[in-house]
């Protein structure tokens, strides 16, 4: 197994949306928040752990993910005007897309 870059900032980006979604749950009991998160998260981890093992559809799967919680978190930031959790989730998000693009 290869942990270049982006397959490490891939699979954290994972665990943080898991993680935001948990703590969507808690504080609202939205179950959107565990479900997206969850699914986000987990496609996330499994494209970093397939990109770590060179496959190349991981990482295409992962600059997906990533490049659409991106977007969500964009518009949810607008909606709301309100920096957490979005602001954090586009930094983060930002920064993935970052290591997955760029070479190591």
């Amino acid at each position: 197994m290869n942990f270049s870059p982006s397959t490490i900032a891939l699979i954290t980006y994972g665990v943080v949306a898991i993680i935001g979604g948990v703590f969507g749950f808690v504080k609202s009991q939205s179950n959107a928040s565990i479900i997206s998160g969850s699914i986000s998260g987990l496609g996330l981890i499994i494209s970093g752990i397939a990109a770590a093992q060179n496959q190349e559809w991981g990482k295409i799967a992962g600059i997906a993910i990533a490049s659409l919680l991106v977007i969500v978190f964009v518009v949810r930031l607008i909606k709301t005007k309100k920096f957490m959790p979005a602001g954090l989730m586009i930094i983060g998000g930002m920064a993935t897309l970052c290591a997955a693009i760029l070479p190591a």
